[in-house]
């Protein structure tokens, strides 16, 4: 009978996690864990041992991708200012351009609201200036100001490619009642965010999952994205350990809640 226990022990979890914590953190990956030793030294210990040994090393999703669905949560929350910049910091440190961090804030103009998304970017800013990796802006090339129609076509467009039918029976539920907002959907949300093309649309869409799951209060649009990326091309296991990752940074329930969502959209697609 084998008696090898299926999980890491205690010092294989602490190693683990200090080796991601280096990844995420660079030079001064132990600031905040150090300065938790006078006062709380095993709320330092679970942070490497559960959060980075035992969650953030999981192999189903890759370390970039899991730092930007870190930094769209925490932005689109808006409540962990210092965690939000050490995040910034960690997806650039794990191989994220400036423009893949910028770009998954800006979903939180679409998902949270535009404070959510200004307060992120002002930390990205300050991120960026201290490493000297801020550009000038450079405007989209996928949204020119051609005019309306051409960002109603491209958001159209963008919203039959991620989502099919279920983004357009939404749109459709609103032409008797706010037929506004669902051209301002189409427009802004797919045709000048979504359509963007600094990243690419099944990291968008994972993003996505993990930002509505972090906010835990759009259930529907919620099981909309799911099925949106599974549409273009992500994996159950990637939705899963993006929804299992945001236990971390919005709680369990949170978690517990979306992963009700996932299971609805995994059975009804199987």
């Amino acid at each position: 009978m084998n008696t090898t226990p299926n999980h890491p022990t205690p010092p294989s979890r602490y190693a683990t996690g200090l080796n991601i914590l280096r990844q995420v953190g660079g030079p001064d990956f132990d600031g905040p864990i150090s300065s938790l030793q006078g006062i709380a030294p095993d709320l330092a210990r679970w942070i490497v041992e559960f959060g980075y040994g035992e969650v953030m090393s999981r192999p189903g999703l890759d370390l970039k991708t899991r730092q930007l669905c870190t930094v769209a949560a925490l932005a689109a929350m808006g409540h962990a200012l210092p965690q939000l910049k050490y995040h910034i910091n960690g997806a650039l440190n794990v191989g994220c351009t400036a423009t893949e961090v910028v770009e998954a804030i800006l979903l939180c103009a679409v998902y949270a609201g535009f404070p959510a998304a200004l307060n992120g970017m002002f930390a990205a800013k300050e991120v960026l200036q201290a490493s000297g990796g801020l550009a000038p802006a450079v405007p989209s090339a996928d949204a020119p100001q051609t005019g309306d129609a051409s960002r109603y076509a491209r958001g159209l467009r963008t919203l039959q490619q991620v989502s099919s039918n279920a983004g357009a029976d939404v749109i459709a539920s609103l032409q008797d009642i706010a037929p506004d907002l669902a051209r301002f959907i189409i427009e802004f949300s797919y045709g000048d965010i979504i359509a963007r093309p600094g990243l690419d649309l099944c990291t968008r869409e994972i993003v996505s999952v993990a930002l509505l799951s972090a906010l835990g209060t759009a259930r529907p649009q919620l099981v909309v994205h799911l099925r949106a990326a599974l549409n273009v091309g992500a994996t159950r296991l990637q939705l899963t350990e993006a929804i299992q990752q945001m236990a971390l940074y919005a709680g369990f329930p949170a978690a517990l809640n979306a992963m009700g969502a996932a299971r609805e959209v995994f059975e009804a697609a199987a």
